[in-house]
């Protein structure tokens, strides 16, 4: 019986993990939940799966649950804080770990996972972004095991040799293919752009994500993000990684190797099955995915992306290039501002003006330690918020936004 911890289970990646366990009672348990400050979702999947510990990263969520509750769940312990997130990621009892919290605030408790020895189900991609030479030093310290979660990631894994260790360059790979959707902006002008409004941006034509996410894909932060994931996971560099627009997203990712072959990996667009995939690799369970079924899919197409149309696809790439903190301050102005266009402050377009502007007065260096890395992730979103909001409101706008945290 594998022991399964799931971070950020309130979440759409933490809901199709649990989806993918219930269909496995007698191979999975799940041991410990974990969200920023949904109460009332985590309190319906305390009383469904009683595990024995639950933790909201937000105080005051953590005693609205325990008050939902009242002694109904006797055997889970309810846990209080970020300290409770980075607990149950690192308990003895825990064999695998689910990181699906997403953004900035998923770092701790990916982290404490990997030295912790843990199979780590890498779902939260800021990890790798903001602290990548740190995290990938955490797993092989601690012996832990790295497995993508992102579908793309999931993807080129499936289609490396078996040799392939993560963190280290493929034998034979001359490069990978990275997949975007291109999300549900890929064919507006760049006039339309202008009006595209929050709730637009996250109807995504074919995948069910969070709205944080929804918006990356809609500007293709989300593949920036996942190139500079690419290169930590599979020991690459940044010219070796191409980014190509799939609208269908059936090709996940693809790698062509030296001799001219090209290994794709294909499947329906649900997280199902990246999921099921990492949970009992290297063997093969049943996801709950429908099978599919090429000949109704028809066609495949691909095309190369719109760099002046998605700026912040080469925003992303600058910062591969450059290394060091300058994806965790590409990553920290980002999160700003996409929430300010979820609030309605920014509009489509600005949210790259804004990352840009922080990009350009940041200093970056190196990447030493954790706290270079929350230095730098501060320093960037002060930025942002002096940008967006001018600095006599930006108190505000900080509290605005830790009261609605960054995750589900």
């Amino acid at each position: 019986m594998i022991n399964v911890v799931v971070l950020g289970s309130t979440g759409s990646v933490g809901e199709s993990t649990l989806d993918v366990l219930a269909r496995h009672p007698d191979r999975f348990r799940l041991v410990a939940i974990g969200a920023n400050r949904n109460a009332a979702k985590l309190a319906e999947q305390i009383r469904r799966w009683r595990p024995a510990y639950a933790a909201l990263a937000d105080e005051g969520a953590a005693r609205e649950l325990t008050g939902m509750l009242g002694t109904s769940v006797p055997e889970t312990r309810i846990l209080a804080g970020e300290s409770a997130l980075v607990e149950i990621a690192a308990l003895r009892e825990a064999d695998c770990v689910m990181a699906a919290i997403v953004g900035g605030a998923g770092l701790r408790s990916t982290l404490a996972a990997a030295r912790a020895g843990k199979r780590l189900l890498l779902a939260n991609k800021e990890s790798l972004v903001m602290a990548g030479p740190l995290l990938m030093e955490a797993v092989r310290s601690a012996g832990a095991v790295l497995l993508p979660i992102d579908s793309e990631h999931n993807a080129i894994f499936q289609c490396l040799p078996p040799n392939a260790r993560v963190g280290s360059a493929p034998p034979g790979v001359r490069r990978v293919l990275l997949t975007a959707s291109g999300g549900p902006f890929r064919d507006w002008t760049r006039e339309a752009l202008e009006t595209a409004t929050p709730e637009a941006a996250c109807a995504h034509p074919n995948w069910v994500m969070g709205r944080k996410i929804s918006v990356d894909s809609a500007t293709l932060m989300n593949k920036g993000l996942e190139l500079i994931e690419a290169c930590l996971l599979f020991g690459l560099p940044p010219e070796q990684i191409e980014v190509i627009v799939h609208p269908q997203s059936i090709v996940h990712s693809a790698v062509e190797y030296l001799d001219g072959s090209v290994l794709a990996q294909l499947g329906s667009p649900d997280m199902r099955t990246p999921i099921a995939h990492a949970l009992a690799w290297p063997e093969r369970i049943a996801s709950g995915v429908d099978f599919l079924d090429l000949v109704r899919t028809a066609r495949l197409d691909f095309r190369a992306p719109d760099h002046d149309k998605f700026r912040c696809l080469a925003l992303a790439q600058a910062a591969a290039r450059a290394g060091g903190l300058a994806p965790a301050i590409l990553n920290a102005a980002n999160e700003v501002a996409v929430q300010a266009f979820l609030d309605r402050r920014l509009n489509f377009l600005e949210i790259a003006a804004v990352i840009e502007a922080v990009v350009a007065r940041c200093a970056g260096g190196v990447v030493g330690s954790l706290e270079d890395v929350l230095a730098a992730d501060m320093e960037s979103r002060q930025l942002a918020r002096e940008r967006i909001y001018g600095s006599r409101v930006v108190i505000d706008a900080t509290k605005s936004e830790s009261a609605r945290g960054a995750h589900p």
